[in-house]
Formats: C-alpha cells, structure tokens, sequence
C-alpha cells in the first residue's frame, strides 16, 4: 500500500493569493499538529484494546464478529485517519477565515435532492455523538478556549472567526474525527465505541493540549500578560450568541475602572483572597485570627459539626418552599444560653459568599420555581463544601460546582408536568439531592459519584432528545423544500398563462398533472438545471398551442410541426412521475380534442401579417403525426373558451399552499414596524437557545430547534423535542419587541452567580 498520499505538509505551501500566517501562527499549528498526533496515537492503542474486551464479552456471534472487523479496520485505517484528522486541523490554518468545515447536521442545501427520506439511523447516531463531544469540550474547557481564541484573534484582527472556524476549537477537531469517521466500514454499533472512545481520551487529555497551545503563544510574545479573558467575551462562542447573552445577563459587564487590574476579569476563577478583599471594600483586610478563640467564638470543626445536624431538616421542607441560608443558620449560631456564637472571619466571608451565590440562584428568572426550592436546599451541603475547601471559588472542575451547574442546565427547558404524570427529570434531581442530604458528611467524592451517575442519565435524556429533533428538521427541510417547488410551479403555470385564453381541459391539466412535473423536477434538479429550463419551454409550447399568438398566415403549418413533439413530450414527462396511464390518456385525448377546435377556429380567424416569430421555439417533426382534415369554414365558428378564471380557481382547488405563502408576503411589508435593533435580535438567535413564550397568561420554555432557510422559518420545541411554536422573522422580532418572547441564559449558572457577585462587589467598592 503506498502511503506517499499521506504525508502531512504543515509548512512550505502557499497556494496564489493566499493569505500570510502569522509567524506565531505557523509555529502554533507545528507545534499543536505534532500534540495532536501523539493524542491519536494513544487514542488508536487504547482502541484496540477495548474493542477487543468487547469482542471478548459479546452476547452473540453476530456482535463479537462486529468488534473484530471494526479492530481490523481500524488497524488499517489508522495512519491514513490519523493524515485526515491533521490534514483538516491544519487546513483551519491555512485557510483562517475562510475555512468552511463540515457540518455535523445538515443544512437545508445539503439534503439529498433525489429524495425526501429522512436522514439515515446510523449518520444521525454518529451526528449525535459527535455534537456531544463539542459540547463537553467547549463546557471542560472554557477558559483555555477562551484564551487562545482571543490570542488567535488578536494576532489576525481583520478577520472575524466563528466557533466552527477558530483553529483548534472543539468544532475543527470534532469535524475532523467525523470527517475521517465517515469513511469506517464497521457496524454502526462499533463506530459508536470508537466515537466515545474519543469522547473519553479527548475529554482527559485536550486540558494540556490547550494549555501547550496557549504556552506556545506566550512564548511568541503573544499577550503573556494575559491570565485570564476579559470579561464580556463569551465563553468561545460565536458573536450572535455573545450578542444574545449580552443582552439577557446584566451582570456581565465588561471591566469597571481600574480594578480590573486587582482581579482579572471575568472570573467565575477568582480565588478566596481576592474575593474576601472584595468583600471587604479594600479596608485593608483582616487579621486571620483577630477575635477569634474568645467567648462566644465557635470555629470550624464545631460549625460544620452543628451544619451536618440540621443539614437533613430542608427534606422537611413543604414543597416549593426555599429558606434563605442566613436563617437556617441563626438557629446554628446560638449557644445552649441563647448566646450567640460568632465563627471566624474566614468562616464569616465564606459563608457570605455561598449565601450571596445562592441568592443570584434563587432569584434567577431562567429556573423553575420548583427547580429553585430543589437546588435550595443543597445550600447546607455546599456551604460545608467551601469551609473546609476555599479552592472551591476558582476552581472550575469542583465535583460540587459542576453537578450544581449540570442540575441548573438540565432544568432551564423544564415546565411542571400534569398531576399524575412522571417526570423522570424532576425525580432524578430530587433523588440527587436526597442523597446530598442524607450522605454527605465530609467525603466530597459522593458528589463525583452523583455528577457521573447524573450526566450518564442527561447523557441518555439528550440523546433521545435529539434524535426527535433531528426527525424534526429533517421533515420541516422537507417540507420546506414540498412548498419551494410548490410556489416555483404555480408561479411558473401563472406567468405563462397570464393574459391567455386557455380552456378547461388545459386549466386542470396545467394546475393538476402538470404542476406535479414540475414540482418533480424543482426538487430532483433544481431551479436552475437544465431539466427545468426545457419543462418551462415544453410549458411555454403547450400553452402556445393552445391559444397560438399572434395569428399569421404561418401559424397553422407551425402548429401543425410542433403538436406532434409537444405531444410526445407531455406523455413522456407523466410517465417520469409515474402518473396514472389510465389519466394521461384520457389527458392527452382532451389535448387533441383542443387542438381541433384550434385549427376550426385559424380557418375562420383573419391572417395578420406580424413581423415577429409565430410561437415559441416551433419544433419541426419531419414526418407530422396524423392530424385531423382541414375542417369545413362553418364548423364551431363560435366555441366557447373558458375564461382566465377558471384555471385560477381550479389550482385554489388541488394546491390549497398559496393562501399560507400569501400571508407570509404581507408580514414581510410590515418589517418597518419592527425596530432594526430587534429584527437582529431575532438574526442573533442560536439554534439551541432557549427562550420563554408567554401564551394566554402562561408561560411555555422552548429552544429554537431549526431554522429553515428556505421559507425563514424558526422552528421552536419543548424539552420533549415537540414542536410548539414557529415564527417568520419578522414575527419573532416583534414577539421579541413586545415582551412575549424572552431569552433565557444558558449559561453555566454557578459561573454567572460567580461574575455577578464579583462584578456588584466592585461596583460597591468603586462607588
């Protein structure tokens, strides 16, 4: 096998006109290929190894021959992989800006023409699996992300990268795996292993790959001052959802005065010290021990001690009741005497950070009331949590933060169920908690435990989740597509009969059986194919030979050339879209029978002498089909022709779509009345954004799950993946404008009430 096709050339191209990398650039993209290649090969290694365990465990025949074929060809396929995989990354480079990469669910323009199918079980898995790994990077890594995304920017200011176009973002190195994926001849079910194969080491091991990645950076003199990102930047997403955010999240502004010099911006990473001084408003800080030990002090062993025995009492609480932490804990803080007992300063500054943190929780619009009480009473629990660790604040992968941060995410769509229906998100939360309270004590691996157990269950829940939405796209693009070829026939049928004559027969036949070819033809070859250049000529003739303008002394010889072609081609394009025989027949009966009261009528019409062509593109037959004889002057001198009305009135009655497009046209006139400020609100709508609609004093949660290019359509679904709402453009925007429409943060909740604290707490301290 010749490998010669496989060598990767980070350096030495350039292609004419091709933009200039930074130095910095090139020595990054070097520098990150060879990392990237020693990640795939212990990802290929340990591969091999689990595919093999699994062949080993196989229930069946059927399942352990899977494996081992998917083990062969993974061996096989190993190097060339491992070229595509590096080949992609370092065409991100190469192409900074202008990189288009591939989408992991399909666009509207990229459905299969040749069919409305819905997109094949195995690709849509495989889709699924891939989305997922983007998401658990992009949310693992935020930060690093965030940091060579603005080095990266800052190094090429002229360009504007999205997520899917920023070298080494989740989006490319995921859109590489699914590209040199593709081409894996193995069971569906084996391909899924090895995708979440590359879920697990990736998700271990692209921590230190981003962390080199912005090393090498600052060694290149590229902002090394720079420790954490600015504040108002969002968390490595694209501008529109920056723009949405923005607009939702008051509490992220960007940078106040000179403090931000004191504690970077931004950080939901600020450590304990830095937050303390805050606390504190630059008084100098404190003595660590000052008053502490007197009568009346009460340290941290003993407070924790007292919390563990009132931590079971909020499962007592009535439903949807939420007891602030301050008075849950003045109960705690008295003595036998009825004294009260005063921690330490330490002690005090934390506890008002965790109570601070819980009040921006419980007082946050994006969760459900019943959400709200569940989380409240995990405050005893996390309070516990940051005495005894003060990394707790700014360190991000803290077990506790991130299941606090899971729980609040998995709730933003949820809306209460009917009495009496179950809902397996509510009681998997409420089982969370329950152990929280009634286990934990010290051991802070029980909410490792539950983080894993509880992801695995959102892991599933999404899963199921987005393969109905997909089901969903798939058929809206579908639909879409149905109604595009539906409005380019009958605009096509109503040009060219405008200010005809056409009868009845024709009418139907134009409106009915002939609308359907061409909207076959719209949707397998497109508007602009030749296919459907020649079916509006053949459309052109037909109508000509019914109703030939203007008359000359050659019209009937032309006629009499072209009807035998135009004949033929009508029956052989009926026949294409499997149209009944039995109704073409009795179609091209009618069209003959036409066509006589044609000729009577030229024999009778006065000749004029026109200098213009006599029809359209006249087809000459040589040897003309059989044509009925030159009628007698005083047959049907007056036949009745049906008026223009008819054929109008008779495609109302078979395609009843134009009265939806005709609404949609005037919406489009009264954009004026939607402020341009809202109308890119709307634009900067993610799919994936979650909003609230206020319906008939109700409020409903849904999350854009599609938008469809082709009518404009946004396609809006509830946490179950059903379809609740859709809008035009400009009807969202004016939903948006008078307040029906709000969009809800889904942001990492933790982080937000974090920056939030920090950002009031400067804003107190300036003042």
């Amino acid at each position: 096998m010749a490998h010669d096709n496989k060598v990767v050339r980070f350096s030495g191209q350039k292609s004419p006109g091709r933009f200039d990398l930074p130095s910095a650039l090139v020595h990054l993209r070097d520098a990150s290929g060879q990392s990237l290649k020693s990640v795939l090969g212990a990802f290929f290694d340990r591969a091999d190894d689990a595919l093999f365990e699994l062949a080993d465990r196989a229930g069946s025949n059927l399942d352990q021959t899977a494996y081992f074929d998917a083990m062969r060809e993974l061996r096989l396929r190993r190097k060339a992989m491992v070229v595509s995989i590096l080949q992609y990354v370092s065409q991100a480079f190469n192409e900074i800006g202008r990189f288009q990469p591939q989408q992991t669910s399909r666009a509207l323009d990229d459905i299969d023409q040749d069919s409305l199918s819905l997109v094949d079980h195995s690709e849509l898995e495989q889709q699924v699996a891939v989305d997922n790994l983007i998401n658990k990077l992009r949310n693992r890594y935020t930060e690093q992300i965030r940091l060579l995304t603005i080095r990266v920017g800052h190094l090429v200011p002229g360009i504007e990268l999205r997520d899917s176009q920023m070298p080494l973002s989740p989006e490319i190195i995921c859109g590489g795996l699914a590209e040199a994926c593709a081409d894996l001849d193995i069971d569906i079910r084996a391909k899924l292993v090895v995708l979440k194969l590359f879920d697990r080491l990736l998700a271990d091991t692209l921590g230190d790959f981003y962390k080199e990645a912005n090393r090498t950076l600052i060694k290149e003199g590229v902002l090394p001052d720079m420790k954490r990102p600015p504040a108002g930047k969002g968390a490595g997403q694209s501008p529109q959802r920056s723009g949405a955010e923005q607009s939702t999240s008051p509490g992220k502004s960007a940078g106040k005065g000179g403090v931000q010099s004191e504690t970077a911006a931004g950080d939901s990473q600020a450590t304990f010290s830095e937050l303390s001084a805050l606390l504190h408003k630059g008084d100098g800080g404190y003595t660590a021990g000052a008053g502490e030990g007197g009568e009346g002090y009460i340290d941290t062993d003993r407070l924790v001690a007292r919390l563990t025995e009132a931590q079971a009492s909020s499962r007592q609480w009535d439903e949807g009741v939420v007891i602030p932490l301050n008075e849950q804990l003045g109960p705690l803080l008295r003595g036998g005497d009825g004294k009260s007992l005063n921690p330490g300063q330490v002690d005090r500054d934390v506890i008002n950070l965790v109570s601070m943190l819980f009040d921006f929780i419980l007082e946050d619009r994006q969760l459900h009331p019943v959400m709200k009480a569940l989380i409240g009473r995990l405050q005893i629990p996390v309070l516990k949590v940051a005495l005894s660790d003060q990394n707790f604040f700014n360190r991000g992968g803290h077990p506790v933060r991130k299941l606090l941060n899971e729980l609040a995410l998995s709730a933003i769509g949820w809306s209460e169920k009917k009495t009496g229906q179950r809902d397996p998100l509510r009681e998997k939360i409420e089982h969370v908690v329950d152990r929280v309270l009634n286990e934990f004590t010290d051991n802070v691996a029980l909410f490792d435990e539950l983080l894993k157990d509880f992801s695995h269950f959102m892991d599933l829940d999404r899963r199921r989740r987005e393969l109905v939405e997909q089901r969903l796209r798939d058929a809206e693009e579908g639909r879409a597509r149905q109604e595009r070829a539906s409005q380019a026939a009958r605009e096509l049928v109503a040009e060219l009969t405008d200010q005809r004559e056409l009868p009845e027969p024709v009418a139907g036949l134009l409106n009915e059986a002939w609308s359907r070819y061409l909207q076959w033809v719209a949707l397998r070859e497109g508007e602009d194919s030749e296919r459907w250049q020649h079916a509006r000529e053949l459309t052109e003739r037909l109508v000509w030979s019914v109703d030939p303008r203007p008359v000359t002394e050659t019209t009937r010889s032309d006629l009499l050339r072209a009807i035998p072609g135009i004949v033929d081609e009508l029956r052989r394009a009926l026949q294409d879209i499997s149209w009944d025989p039995f109704a073409t027949d009795a179609v091209i009966r009618d069209l003959e029978l036409v066509h006589v009261d044609v000729f009577q009528r030229l024999v009778t019409a006065p000749a004029r002498e026109e200098p213009e062509q006599a029809g359209p593109d006249v087809v000459a037959d040589g040897a003309a089909r059989a044509v009925p004889a030159e009628p007698e002057p005083q047959a049907i001198t007056d036949a009745p022709v049906a008026s223009t009305d008819a054929p109008a009135e008779t495609g109302a009655s078979t395609t009843p779509e134009p009265a939806v497009e005709a609404q949609a046209t005037p919406t489009a006139t009264e954009s004026g009345a939607v402020s341009a400020q809202w109308l890119e609100r709307a634009d900067s709508l993610r799919v994936g954004s979650w909003i609230e609609l206020s319906r008939d004093d109700a409020k409903v949660r849904c999350k854009l799950a599609a938008f469809i290019k082709a009518t404009g359509k946004y396609i809006f679904v509830n946490r179950s993946g059903a379809k609740v709402a859709e809008y035009q453009r400009e009807e969202l925007a004016a939903e948006m404008e008078s307040g029906n429409v709000a969009m809800l943060d889904d942001g990492l909740i933790f982080d937000r009430a974090l920056e939030s604290i920090i950002d009031n707490l400067r804003s107190s301290r300036k003042d």
